[in-house]
């Protein structure tokens, strides 16, 4: 954990962000009081290739058939 204060954060912010990949945290002060804390934000997670799972997903053939007609006078705010 490094400790800075505002105005040397500052002037050598680049400095700074460079060293917080190695230093884990900045504890920014301000007259030798912390008020903040700077963290490097998370390693992105890798995406995930498309249809990785389509074997084990099983859509009824009947998923695209025309809903119920009071089904969908319900969804649409019409029905009881």
């Amino acid at each position: 954990m490094l400790m800075v204060n505002i105005h040397d954060a500052k002037a050598h912010l680049s400095e700074y962000l460079n060293r917080l990949q190695h230093e884990g945290e900045i504890v920014l002060c301000k007259r030798n009081q912390p008020v903040a804390v700077i963290r490097p934000l998370p390693s992105p997670r890798s995406t995930r290739a498309i249809g990785l799972e389509r074997e084990h997903l099983n859509v009824p053939a009947t998923f695209f058939d025309p809903l119920p007609e009071d089904l969908v006078k319900l969804y649409e705010g019409r029905g009881s």
